[in-house]
Protein backbone atom coordinates (compact mmCIF):
# COMPACT_ATOMS: atom_id res chain seq x y z
CA UNK A 1 0.00 0.00 0.00
CA UNK A 2 1.22 3.60 -0.80
CA UNK A 3 0.98 5.66 2.05
CA UNK A 4 0.12 9.92 1.50
CA UNK A 5 3.82 10.14 3.24
CA UNK A 6 5.28 7.91 0.76
CA UNK A 7 3.32 9.94 -2.43
CA UNK A 8 4.84 13.59 -0.65
CA UNK A 9 8.14 11.85 -0.15
CA UNK A 10 8.07 11.17 -3.69
CA UNK A 11 7.07 14.43 -5.27
CA UNK A 12 9.76 16.02 -3.08
CA UNK A 13 12.32 14.15 -4.66
CA UNK A 14 10.70 14.98 -7.93
CA UNK A 15 11.14 18.59 -7.55
CA UNK A 16 14.94 18.10 -6.14
CA UNK A 17 15.46 16.38 -9.67
CA UNK A 18 14.34 18.98 -12.42
CA UNK A 19 13.01 22.10 -13.12
CA UNK A 20 8.98 21.35 -13.61
CA UNK A 21 6.78 22.91 -11.35
CA UNK A 22 3.91 20.45 -8.62
CA UNK A 23 0.51 21.99 -9.00
CA UNK A 24 -1.16 20.89 -5.30
CA UNK A 25 -2.95 23.99 -5.66
CA UNK A 26 -5.83 26.78 -7.02
CA UNK A 27 -4.32 29.75 -8.61
CA UNK A 28 -5.98 32.12 -5.73
CA UNK A 29 -4.61 30.15 -2.98
CA UNK A 30 -2.43 27.50 -0.88
CA UNK A 31 -3.88 24.78 -0.04
CA UNK A 32 -2.22 21.12 2.14
CA UNK A 33 -0.31 18.64 0.37
CA UNK A 34 -4.16 16.55 0.97
CA UNK A 35 -6.63 19.41 -0.96
CA UNK A 36 -7.92 20.22 1.90
CA UNK A 37 -9.21 23.71 2.88
CA UNK A 38 -6.60 26.75 1.22
CA UNK A 39 -4.11 28.09 3.94
CA UNK A 40 -4.03 31.56 1.99
CA UNK A 41 -6.34 33.12 0.10
CA UNK A 42 -4.76 36.11 -2.67
CA UNK A 43 -7.56 39.51 -2.14
CA UNK A 44 -5.52 42.45 -3.52
CA UNK A 45 -8.00 43.16 -6.14
CA UNK A 46 -11.07 43.03 -3.05
CA UNK A 47 -8.88 44.68 -0.66
CA UNK A 48 -7.99 47.81 -3.20
CA UNK A 49 -4.58 47.03 -4.20
CA UNK A 50 -3.56 47.56 -7.66
CA UNK A 51 0.32 47.84 -7.92
CA UNK A 52 2.62 46.31 -10.12
CA UNK A 53 6.99 46.25 -9.64
CA UNK A 54 7.72 47.78 -12.98
CA UNK A 55 11.36 46.30 -13.76
CA UNK A 56 11.73 48.12 -16.90
CA UNK A 57 12.93 45.54 -18.92
CA UNK A 58 14.46 46.31 -22.31
CA UNK A 59 16.18 43.11 -23.26
CA UNK A 60 19.73 44.12 -22.17
CA UNK A 61 19.47 41.97 -19.02
CA UNK A 62 20.57 44.76 -16.58
CA UNK A 63 21.11 43.22 -13.36
CA UNK A 64 18.70 45.92 -11.27
CA UNK A 65 15.64 44.82 -13.04
CA UNK A 66 15.98 41.25 -11.53
CA UNK A 67 16.78 41.97 -8.30
CA UNK A 68 13.69 44.40 -6.45
CA UNK A 69 10.97 45.35 -5.05
CA UNK A 70 10.65 46.25 -1.70
CA UNK A 71 7.25 46.23 0.85
CA UNK A 72 6.64 47.93 4.50
CA UNK A 73 3.53 46.95 6.47
CA UNK A 74 3.68 49.74 9.65
CA UNK A 75 1.44 51.77 10.97
CA UNK A 76 1.78 55.31 9.29
CA UNK A 77 -0.97 57.11 11.06
CA UNK A 78 -1.06 55.54 14.67
CA UNK A 79 -4.55 54.06 14.37
CA UNK A 80 -2.99 50.48 15.03
CA UNK A 81 -3.84 49.10 12.01
CA UNK A 82 -1.05 48.23 9.42
CA UNK A 83 -0.57 50.42 6.49
CA UNK A 84 1.14 49.75 3.33
CA UNK A 85 4.48 50.84 1.13
CA UNK A 86 5.33 49.49 -1.88
CA UNK A 87 8.59 50.49 -3.55
CA UNK A 88 8.72 50.93 -7.07
CA UNK A 89 11.14 50.51 -9.97
CA UNK A 90 9.52 52.27 -12.54
CA UNK A 91 10.50 52.25 -15.39
CA UNK A 92 14.22 51.53 -17.77
CA UNK A 93 17.29 51.28 -15.46
CA UNK A 94 19.46 53.68 -14.81
CA UNK A 95 22.63 52.87 -16.25
CA UNK A 96 24.61 55.71 -15.39
CA UNK A 97 25.45 57.36 -12.08
CA UNK A 98 23.90 60.46 -13.42
CA UNK A 99 21.03 59.01 -14.35
CA UNK A 100 20.18 57.10 -11.05
CA UNK A 101 19.79 60.23 -9.04
CA UNK A 102 17.69 62.28 -11.72
CA UNK A 103 13.99 61.46 -11.21
CA UNK A 104 13.22 61.32 -14.95
CA UNK A 105 9.64 59.75 -16.25
CA UNK A 106 9.62 56.61 -13.38
CA UNK A 107 6.32 56.02 -11.89
CA UNK A 108 6.74 56.55 -7.77
CA UNK A 109 6.51 54.31 -4.69
CA UNK A 110 3.17 54.26 -3.67
CA UNK A 111 1.49 54.38 -0.49
CA UNK A 112 -1.68 52.60 0.97
CA UNK A 113 -3.80 53.73 3.95
CA UNK A 114 -6.00 50.84 5.58
CA UNK A 115 -9.43 51.37 6.06
CA UNK A 116 -10.54 48.25 8.21
CA UNK A 117 -9.01 45.78 6.00
CA UNK A 118 -9.45 47.58 2.83
CA UNK A 119 -6.73 49.57 1.22
CA UNK A 120 -7.08 53.30 -0.08
CA UNK A 121 -4.29 54.31 -2.33
CA UNK A 122 -3.03 57.88 -0.65
CA UNK A 123 -0.07 58.33 -2.45
CA UNK A 124 -1.08 61.56 -4.25
CA UNK A 125 -0.06 64.56 -1.58
CA UNK A 126 1.62 62.19 0.70
CA UNK A 127 5.69 63.03 0.16
CA UNK A 128 5.92 59.38 0.24
CA UNK A 129 6.38 59.40 -3.64
CA UNK A 130 9.74 59.16 -4.01
CA UNK A 131 11.02 58.36 -7.83
CA UNK A 132 14.45 56.35 -7.84
CA UNK A 133 14.68 53.19 -9.02
CA UNK A 134 13.72 51.55 -6.00
CA UNK A 135 15.32 48.20 -4.46
CA UNK A 136 14.15 48.04 -0.65
CA UNK A 137 12.79 50.04 2.51
CA UNK A 138 12.89 49.54 6.44
CA UNK A 139 10.39 51.16 8.67
CA UNK A 140 11.07 52.82 12.46
CA UNK A 141 10.61 56.54 14.48
CA UNK A 142 14.05 57.48 14.01
CA UNK A 143 13.22 60.80 15.75
CA UNK A 144 11.18 59.63 18.89
CA UNK A 145 8.04 61.19 17.81
CA UNK A 146 5.94 58.49 17.98
CA UNK A 147 5.68 58.44 14.46
CA UNK A 148 6.99 55.58 12.18
CA UNK A 149 9.34 56.81 9.26
CA UNK A 150 10.63 55.25 6.34
CA UNK A 151 14.07 54.47 4.82
CA UNK A 152 14.29 53.82 0.92
CA UNK A 153 17.10 51.97 -0.80
CA UNK A 154 17.60 52.66 -4.21
CA UNK A 155 19.60 52.24 -7.39
CA UNK A 156 20.77 55.67 -6.79
CA UNK A 157 20.76 57.80 -3.37
CA UNK A 158 18.46 56.47 -0.79
CA UNK A 159 16.14 58.41 0.95
CA UNK A 160 14.55 59.10 4.32
CA UNK A 161 11.16 59.79 4.53
CA UNK A 162 10.07 61.59 8.20
CA UNK A 163 6.43 60.96 8.93
CA UNK A 164 4.53 63.97 10.87
CA UNK A 165 1.75 61.48 12.45
CA UNK A 166 -1.03 62.16 9.20
CA UNK A 167 0.20 59.77 6.93
CA UNK A 168 2.34 63.05 5.30
CA UNK A 169 5.69 62.40 4.66
CA UNK A 170 8.93 64.91 4.44
CA UNK A 171 11.91 63.86 2.64
CA UNK A 172 14.89 65.01 5.08
CA UNK A 173 18.00 63.01 3.37
CA UNK A 174 19.97 65.80 2.72
CA UNK A 175 19.68 67.20 6.55
CA UNK A 176 19.95 63.79 7.83
CA UNK A 177 22.85 62.77 6.40
CA UNK A 178 21.91 59.48 5.15
CA UNK A 179 21.88 59.46 1.16
CA UNK A 180 23.88 56.65 0.64
CA UNK A 181 24.37 56.52 -3.71
CA UNK A 182 25.24 52.99 -4.10
CA UNK A 183 23.21 49.96 -5.20
CA UNK A 184 21.16 50.03 -1.73
CA UNK A 185 19.50 46.78 -1.27
CA UNK A 186 18.18 45.97 2.50
CA UNK A 187 18.21 47.99 4.99
CA UNK A 188 17.35 47.95 8.87
CA UNK A 189 16.71 50.37 11.86
CA UNK A 190 18.64 49.30 15.27
CA UNK A 191 19.47 50.33 18.40
CA UNK A 192 23.18 49.32 18.22
CA UNK A 193 24.84 51.57 21.38
CA UNK A 194 21.70 51.32 23.78
CA UNK A 195 21.63 54.48 23.99
CA UNK A 196 17.63 54.85 23.08
CA UNK A 197 17.47 56.31 19.27
CA UNK A 198 17.55 53.88 16.51
CA UNK A 199 20.82 53.84 14.17
CA UNK A 200 20.80 52.64 10.57
CA UNK A 201 22.59 49.77 8.74
CA UNK A 202 22.15 49.93 4.87
CA UNK A 203 23.48 46.99 2.65
CA UNK A 204 24.90 47.94 -0.37
CA UNK A 205 25.09 44.91 -3.43
CA UNK A 206 27.56 45.67 -6.01
CA UNK A 207 29.24 48.31 -7.35
CA UNK A 208 27.46 47.95 -10.48
CA UNK A 209 27.91 48.91 -14.48
CA UNK A 210 25.97 47.48 -17.56
CA UNK A 211 27.59 44.67 -19.37
CA UNK A 212 27.05 41.95 -21.65
CA UNK A 213 26.70 38.61 -20.24
CA UNK A 214 25.19 34.92 -21.44
CA UNK A 215 23.56 32.49 -19.78
CA UNK A 216 24.16 28.75 -19.73
CA UNK A 217 22.27 28.09 -22.96
CA UNK A 218 25.11 30.56 -24.26
CA UNK A 219 22.38 33.39 -24.94
CA UNK A 220 22.06 36.71 -23.63
CA UNK A 221 21.32 36.81 -19.83
CA UNK A 222 22.09 37.95 -16.11
CA UNK A 223 25.25 38.35 -15.70
CA UNK A 224 26.18 36.82 -11.88
CA UNK A 225 27.56 39.03 -9.24
CA UNK A 226 31.46 37.79 -9.68
CA UNK A 227 31.43 38.96 -13.38
CA UNK A 228 31.87 42.82 -11.97
CA UNK A 229 34.41 41.51 -9.06
CA UNK A 230 33.20 44.91 -7.00
CA UNK A 231 31.26 44.32 -4.00
CA UNK A 232 30.10 47.10 -2.59
CA UNK A 233 30.67 47.98 1.16
CA UNK A 234 27.69 48.61 3.68
CA UNK A 235 26.77 51.75 5.59
CA UNK A 236 25.99 52.08 9.13
CA UNK A 237 24.95 55.06 10.61
CA UNK A 238 24.49 56.52 14.39
CA UNK A 239 21.75 58.42 14.81
CA UNK A 240 23.02 61.52 17.31
CA UNK A 241 19.83 61.91 18.54
CA UNK A 242 18.96 65.58 16.81
CA UNK A 243 18.12 64.32 13.34
CA UNK A 244 21.25 63.86 11.69
CA UNK A 245 22.84 60.61 11.47
CA UNK A 246 26.87 59.90 11.49
CA UNK A 247 28.63 57.70 8.91
CA UNK A 248 30.38 55.22 11.57
CA UNK A 249 31.41 52.28 8.94
CA UNK A 250 34.85 52.96 9.66
CA UNK A 251 35.33 53.85 13.38
CA UNK A 252 32.84 50.77 13.71
CA UNK A 253 35.06 48.26 11.82
CA UNK A 254 32.28 47.59 9.49
CA UNK A 255 34.49 48.42 6.27
CA UNK A 256 36.72 45.63 7.64
CA UNK A 257 35.00 42.99 5.26
CA UNK A 258 32.85 43.61 1.83
CA UNK A 259 30.74 41.70 0.59
CA UNK A 260 27.51 41.35 -2.37
CA UNK A 261 24.96 42.20 0.43
CA UNK A 262 21.09 41.38 0.28
CA UNK A 263 19.45 39.99 3.29
CA UNK A 264 19.51 41.22 7.27
CA UNK A 265 18.73 40.20 10.17
CA UNK A 266 19.36 41.78 13.56
CA UNK A 267 19.37 39.83 17.08
CA UNK A 268 21.71 39.63 19.85
CA UNK A 269 23.37 35.98 18.84
CA UNK A 270 25.68 35.86 21.75
CA UNK A 271 23.66 36.88 24.83
CA UNK A 272 26.02 39.61 25.63
CA UNK A 273 23.31 42.02 25.98
CA UNK A 274 24.09 44.01 22.36
CA UNK A 275 22.26 43.60 18.70
CA UNK A 276 24.55 41.66 16.49
CA UNK A 277 24.11 42.14 12.60
CA UNK A 278 23.77 38.78 10.33
CA UNK A 279 24.78 39.55 6.44
CA UNK A 280 23.21 37.13 4.03
CA UNK A 281 25.63 37.75 0.67
CA UNK A 282 25.24 36.99 -2.60
CA UNK A 283 28.21 34.50 -3.81
CA UNK A 284 30.67 35.37 -0.86
CA UNK A 285 30.62 33.98 2.89
CA UNK A 286 27.90 35.52 4.74
CA UNK A 287 28.36 38.06 7.53
CA UNK A 288 27.71 38.12 11.36
CA UNK A 289 28.73 41.27 12.54
CA UNK A 290 29.17 40.43 16.37
CA UNK A 291 28.55 43.90 18.76
CA UNK A 292 31.68 44.06 21.24
CA UNK A 293 29.24 46.72 23.74
CA UNK A 294 32.34 49.54 22.86
CA UNK A 295 30.45 50.76 19.48
CA UNK A 296 32.60 48.27 17.23
CA UNK A 297 32.16 44.96 15.67
CA UNK A 298 33.79 41.94 14.13
CA UNK A 299 32.59 39.84 11.48
CA UNK A 300 32.77 36.49 13.55
CA UNK A 301 30.58 34.30 10.66
CA UNK A 302 33.77 32.08 9.69
CA UNK A 303 34.76 31.16 12.87
CA UNK A 304 30.84 30.58 14.15
CA UNK A 305 30.05 28.46 12.10
CA UNK A 306 27.40 30.57 9.60
CA UNK A 307 29.63 31.92 7.10
CA UNK A 308 29.58 29.01 4.77
CA UNK A 309 27.14 25.86 4.74
CA UNK A 310 28.62 22.49 6.28
CA UNK A 311 30.62 21.86 2.48
CA UNK A 312 32.25 24.83 3.19
CA UNK A 313 30.50 26.50 0.30
CA UNK A 314 29.38 30.26 -0.09
CA UNK A 315 26.39 30.32 -1.85
CA UNK A 316 24.21 33.29 -3.34
CA UNK A 317 22.26 34.77 -0.41
CA UNK A 318 18.75 36.51 -0.62
CA UNK A 319 16.44 36.64 2.14
CA UNK A 320 17.55 35.78 5.50
CA UNK A 321 14.41 34.74 8.42
CA UNK A 322 15.22 34.31 12.43
CA UNK A 323 13.54 32.27 14.97
CA UNK A 324 14.21 30.17 18.50
CA UNK A 325 13.37 26.89 16.47
CA UNK A 326 15.27 24.45 18.65
CA UNK A 327 13.39 26.45 21.98
CA UNK A 328 17.07 27.01 23.42
CA UNK A 329 16.60 31.22 24.04
CA UNK A 330 18.43 31.88 21.49
CA UNK A 331 18.15 32.95 17.47
CA UNK A 332 18.61 31.11 14.53
CA UNK A 333 18.97 31.91 11.11
CA UNK A 334 17.73 30.62 8.01
CA UNK A 335 19.53 31.68 4.63
CA UNK A 336 17.52 31.24 1.60
CA UNK A 337 19.74 30.88 -2.03
CA UNK A 338 19.98 30.15 -5.23
CA UNK A 339 17.94 27.01 -7.27
CA UNK A 340 19.95 24.11 -7.21
CA UNK A 341 21.30 25.52 -3.90
CA UNK A 342 19.56 24.58 -0.62
CA UNK A 343 19.07 26.83 2.03
CA UNK A 344 21.49 27.35 4.84
CA UNK A 345 20.12 26.56 8.03
CA UNK A 346 22.38 27.63 11.06
CA UNK A 347 21.17 26.14 14.76
CA UNK A 348 22.63 28.68 17.08
CA UNK A 349 24.71 26.88 19.98
CA UNK A 350 25.71 29.49 21.69
CA UNK A 351 29.38 30.18 20.98
CA UNK A 352 28.91 28.53 17.28
CA UNK A 353 26.29 27.63 14.57
CA UNK A 354 25.61 23.92 12.93
CA UNK A 355 24.30 23.37 9.70
CA UNK A 356 21.42 21.31 10.21
CA UNK A 357 19.84 22.00 6.89
CA UNK A 358 19.55 18.35 6.29
CA UNK A 359 17.71 17.60 9.72
CA UNK A 360 15.02 20.32 9.03
CA UNK A 361 13.99 18.87 5.92
CA UNK A 362 15.03 21.77 3.79
CA UNK A 363 17.51 20.50 1.72
CA UNK A 364 16.33 18.58 -0.89
CA UNK A 365 12.51 20.55 -0.94
CA UNK A 366 14.29 24.15 -1.40
CA UNK A 367 16.84 23.46 -3.34
CA UNK A 368 14.49 23.70 -7.26
CA UNK A 369 13.98 27.05 -6.39
CA UNK A 370 15.46 30.31 -6.33
CA UNK A 371 14.30 32.33 -3.15
CA UNK A 372 14.06 35.59 -1.98
CA UNK A 373 11.53 36.94 0.35
CA UNK A 374 10.89 34.34 3.47
CA UNK A 375 9.32 34.51 7.13
CA UNK A 376 9.47 31.95 9.70
CA UNK A 377 5.96 32.58 10.93
CA UNK A 378 3.46 31.03 13.06
CA UNK A 379 0.62 30.82 10.50
CA UNK A 380 -1.68 28.43 11.97
CA UNK A 381 -0.96 29.29 15.44
CA UNK A 382 -0.05 25.73 16.29
CA UNK A 383 2.88 26.89 18.27
CA UNK A 384 5.47 26.43 15.82
CA UNK A 385 6.92 28.48 13.36
CA UNK A 386 5.99 28.00 9.70
CA UNK A 387 7.86 28.78 6.60
CA UNK A 388 7.11 30.90 3.69
CA UNK A 389 9.18 31.34 0.71
CA UNK A 390 8.93 33.76 -2.30
CA UNK A 391 10.52 32.50 -5.34
CA UNK A 392 11.83 33.56 -8.79
CA UNK A 393 14.60 32.77 -11.08
CA UNK A 394 17.31 34.95 -12.19
CA UNK A 395 18.15 32.88 -15.16
CA UNK A 396 16.08 31.76 -18.06
CA UNK A 397 15.02 28.16 -17.05
CA UNK A 398 13.06 24.40 -18.78
CA UNK A 399 9.77 24.33 -18.02
CA UNK A 400 9.22 27.39 -16.28
CA UNK A 401 6.52 29.99 -16.78
CA UNK A 402 7.85 32.90 -19.04
CA UNK A 403 11.40 31.37 -17.99
CA UNK A 404 11.89 33.17 -14.72
CA UNK A 405 8.83 32.31 -12.83
CA UNK A 406 8.64 29.91 -10.24
CA UNK A 407 5.64 28.67 -7.75
CA UNK A 408 6.09 30.26 -4.31
CA UNK A 409 6.80 27.51 -1.60
CA UNK A 410 4.96 27.21 2.29
CA UNK A 411 5.92 24.68 4.77
CA UNK A 412 4.69 23.83 8.32
CA UNK A 413 6.56 23.84 11.19
CA UNK A 414 6.95 20.65 12.92
CA UNK A 415 8.06 19.11 16.01
CA UNK A 416 11.73 18.63 16.16
CA UNK A 417 12.45 21.67 13.91
CA UNK A 418 11.55 20.11 11.35
CA UNK A 419 9.53 21.94 7.98
CA UNK A 420 6.73 19.54 5.41
CA UNK A 421 5.15 21.09 2.45
CA UNK A 422 2.19 22.53 2.68
CA UNK A 423 1.57 23.80 -0.71
CA UNK A 424 3.16 24.23 -4.19
CA UNK A 425 1.30 26.99 -6.33
CA UNK A 426 0.30 25.87 -9.67
CA UNK A 427 2.23 26.21 -12.69
CA UNK A 428 -0.48 29.26 -14.06
CA UNK A 429 0.42 31.11 -10.45
CA UNK A 430 4.01 30.93 -10.85
CA UNK A 431 5.23 34.71 -10.55
CA UNK A 432 8.93 35.87 -10.60
CA UNK A 433 8.42 36.97 -6.61
CA UNK A 434 10.91 39.22 -4.29
CA UNK A 435 9.84 41.44 -1.16
CA UNK A 436 7.53 39.80 0.78
CA UNK A 437 6.02 41.44 4.22
CA UNK A 438 4.00 39.46 6.97
CA UNK A 439 1.33 41.18 9.55
CA UNK A 440 -1.95 40.90 10.50
CA UNK A 441 -3.81 42.99 7.81
CA UNK A 442 -7.54 42.79 8.71
CA UNK A 443 -7.01 42.47 12.27
CA UNK A 444 -8.30 38.99 13.33
CA UNK A 445 -5.09 37.56 14.85
CA UNK A 446 -3.42 35.86 12.28
CA UNK A 447 -0.34 36.43 9.94
CA UNK A 448 -0.87 37.40 6.62
CA UNK A 449 1.96 38.48 3.95
CA UNK A 450 2.05 40.45 0.98
CA UNK A 451 4.34 39.21 -2.04
CA UNK A 452 5.47 41.60 -4.83
CA UNK A 453 6.15 40.21 -7.93
CA UNK A 454 8.08 41.75 -11.09
CA UNK A 455 5.92 43.22 -13.96
CA UNK A 456 2.93 41.03 -12.24
CA UNK A 457 0.38 42.67 -9.70
CA UNK A 458 1.22 42.10 -5.94
CA UNK A 459 0.11 39.27 -3.88
CA UNK A 460 -2.04 40.24 -0.64
CA UNK A 461 -2.61 36.92 0.90
CA UNK A 462 -4.93 36.47 3.38
CA UNK A 463 -4.62 33.75 6.30
CA UNK A 464 -7.23 31.50 6.27
CA UNK A 465 -5.52 28.62 8.14
CA UNK A 466 -5.74 30.71 11.89
CA UNK A 467 -9.21 31.43 11.64
CA UNK A 468 -11.41 29.58 14.53
CA UNK A 469 -8.45 27.88 15.81
CA UNK A 470 -6.09 28.07 18.78
CA UNK A 471 -5.87 31.85 18.49
CA UNK A 472 -2.71 33.76 19.73
CA UNK A 473 -0.98 36.01 21.72
CA UNK A 474 0.00 39.31 20.18
CA UNK A 475 1.61 41.61 21.94
CA UNK A 476 3.43 45.17 20.76
CA UNK A 477 6.44 45.81 23.00
CA UNK A 478 6.82 49.77 23.00
CA UNK A 479 9.87 51.39 24.91
CA UNK A 480 9.84 54.93 27.00
CA UNK A 481 9.59 56.96 23.70
CA UNK A 482 6.10 54.85 22.95
CA UNK A 483 7.98 53.59 19.65
CA UNK A 484 8.32 49.80 18.95
CA UNK A 485 11.51 49.16 20.51
CA UNK A 486 13.50 47.06 18.05
CA UNK A 487 15.48 44.70 19.43
CA UNK A 488 13.27 43.83 22.82
CA UNK A 489 13.15 39.94 23.53
CA UNK A 490 10.37 38.26 24.92
CA UNK A 491 10.19 34.75 26.04
CA UNK A 492 7.34 32.87 28.10
CA UNK A 493 6.13 29.66 29.37
CA UNK A 494 4.03 27.73 26.29
CA UNK A 495 2.62 24.70 27.87
CA UNK A 496 5.60 22.45 28.45
CA UNK A 497 8.03 24.85 26.12
CA UNK A 498 9.65 28.24 26.71
CA UNK A 499 9.85 30.03 23.72
CA UNK A 500 11.96 33.46 22.59
CA UNK A 501 11.04 36.14 20.32
CA UNK A 502 12.89 39.00 18.73
CA UNK A 503 10.82 42.01 18.13
CA UNK A 504 12.72 43.14 14.73
CA UNK A 505 10.84 44.14 11.74
CA UNK A 506 13.86 43.75 9.50
CA UNK A 507 13.92 40.27 7.90
CA UNK A 508 12.84 38.77 4.61
CA UNK A 509 14.40 40.46 1.51
CA UNK A 510 13.59 44.15 0.89
CA UNK A 511 11.07 44.37 3.73
CA UNK A 512 9.51 45.82 6.56
CA UNK A 513 7.33 43.55 8.89
CA UNK A 514 4.55 44.58 11.08
CA UNK A 515 6.70 45.26 14.55
CA UNK A 516 4.87 42.95 16.85
CA UNK A 517 5.51 39.35 19.23
CA UNK A 518 2.96 36.60 17.72
CA UNK A 519 2.69 33.67 19.29
CA UNK A 520 0.51 30.94 18.55
CA UNK A 521 -1.04 29.28 21.76
CA UNK A 522 -1.52 25.46 19.84
CA UNK A 523 -2.87 23.12 23.40
CA UNK A 524 -1.90 26.21 25.92
CA UNK A 525 -4.58 28.50 26.77
CA UNK A 526 -2.11 31.02 27.73
CA UNK A 527 1.16 32.59 27.20
CA UNK A 528 2.89 32.32 31.21
CA UNK A 529 5.94 33.28 32.99
CA UNK A 530 7.06 36.36 30.27
CA UNK A 531 9.63 38.22 30.48
CA UNK A 532 10.82 41.26 28.19
CA UNK A 533 14.25 42.13 27.69
CA UNK A 534 14.88 45.78 26.33
CA UNK A 535 17.75 47.07 23.95
CA UNK A 536 18.96 48.99 26.86
CA UNK A 537 19.01 45.44 29.08
CA UNK A 538 16.40 46.07 31.73
CA UNK A 539 13.83 43.72 32.19
CA UNK A 540 9.58 43.68 32.58
CA UNK A 541 7.76 40.81 33.46
CA UNK A 542 4.23 39.66 33.45
CA UNK A 543 2.51 36.41 34.72
CA UNK A 544 0.28 35.54 32.09
CA UNK A 545 -0.90 36.69 29.01
CA UNK A 546 -4.10 35.07 27.46
CA UNK A 547 -5.17 35.25 23.75
CA UNK A 548 -5.57 38.51 21.74
CA UNK A 549 -3.82 41.95 21.50
CA UNK A 550 -1.55 43.03 24.57
CA UNK A 551 0.94 46.33 24.74
CA UNK A 552 3.58 46.04 27.47
CA UNK A 553 5.53 49.25 27.79
CA UNK A 554 9.37 49.88 28.90
CA UNK A 555 8.75 51.98 32.23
Amino acid sequence: MITRSALLLASLLLCSCDDSTTTTSSSSGATTAGGSAPWFLDEAAERGIEFTWESGRSGDYHLPEITGGGVALFDMDGDEDLDLYFVQGGGPVPVSPEARNDDGARSSNQIYRNDGGVFVNVTEGSGADDTGYGMGVAAGDFDNDGDIDLYVTNLGSNVLLRNDGTGHFQDVTAESGVGDELWGASAAWLDYDRDGDLDLYVLNYINWEPRKCLNSLNQPGYCSPDTFGRPAGDVLYRNKGDGRFEDVTREAGISAARGNGMGIGCADFTGNGFVDIFIANDGMPDQLWINGGDGTFRDEAMMMGCAVDDDGKAKAGMGVALGDIDDDGDQDILVCNLRRETDSFHENRGTYFTDRTGLSGLRQTTRPYTRFGMGLVDFDNDGLLDLFQANGDISWSKGNVDGFAQPNMLLRGTTGGRFEVVSLQSAASARISRGAAFGDIDGDGNIDMVVVNMDAPAAVMMNQVGRGGPGAVRVRLLDANGRPAHGAILSGRLGERRVTITMQPAYSYLASNEPIVHVGLGTATSLDDVQVTWPDGTTTGVDSLDAGNHVIRQQ
